[in-house]
C-alpha cells in the first residue's frame, strides 16, 4: 500500500470520509498513514488482520479488510471505505464478495460480521445486497471524531449462508 496515496485521499476528502470514519480526524500527516500501515504489517498473532487496498486501474480507491480474526472461533469482522470518486460503481460490493470468498474458502472462517453506523445507508446497502442477516443494533457502538456515539447495525454472514447464495 502506498502511504502517500492513502494520506492524500484522506486529506483531500476529510469532510466526506470523516462523516462516518472517526480515524480521518486523527490522520493528520503522512507519518500517521505510515504508522497505520506499520500497525497492520506488525499485527500480533492474537489479533490478526488482513487489509487490502482497492484500486481502479492505476488509481487508489479505498481499503477493505478483515480485522480481529478469531481463528479459534472461526470468525472475523470486515471493515471498508471507498473514495467518493468511486462510489456507486459496484466496486465495494465486488470487493466484499471476493473477501467473503477468501475468508470462507482460504481462511476457514465460519462467520463474518459487518457493522455500519445507523444512517450510513451506502455502507449498509452492501451487506444487504450480499445476503447478510441484520442481527440487531449495537447501541452507541462507535465513538465518532466529534465525541458523540453512534448506534451500529450488526450484519452477519455464515459460511453455510454463503454456499447457498453462491449455488
Amino acid at each position: 500500500m502506498d502511504a502517500e496515496e492513502l494520506f492524500q485521499t484522506l486529506d483531500s476528502q476529510r469532510e466526506y470520509l470523516g462523516e462516518w470514519l472517526p480515524f480521518v480526524a486523527t490522520t493528520l500527516s503522512l507519518e500517521d498513514s505510515i504508522s497505520f500501515i506499520n500497525s497492520i504489517v506488525h499485527t500480533s498473532d492474537e489479533k490478526e488482520a488482513c487489509v487490502y487496498t482497492i484500486r481502479k486501474g492505476d488509481e487508489f480507491a479505498g481499503i477493505i479488510g478483515a480485522k480481529g480474526i478469531d481463528f479459534a472461533n472461526k470468525k472475523t469482522e470486515f471493515g471498508y471505505w471507498l473514495s467518493e470518486k468511486f462510489q456507486g460503481q459496484g466496486i465495494m460490493t465486488r470487493c466484499v464478495r471476493a473477501l467473503c470468498q477468501r475468508a470462507f474458502t482460504k481462511m476457514d472462517i465460519n462467520r463474518i460480521q459487518i457493522k455500519c453506523a445507523v444512517g450510513n445507508d451506502k455502507s449498509s446497502a452492501i451487506p444487504k445486497r450480499l445476503g447478510f442477516t441484520l442481527e440487531g443494533i449495537e447501541r452507541q457502538g462507535e465513538r465518532m471524531s466529534n465525541g458523540e456515539f453512534v448506534d451500529l447495525k450488526v450484519f452477519s454472514l455464515l459460511k453455510s449462508d454463503f454456499k447457498t447464495l453462491m449455488s
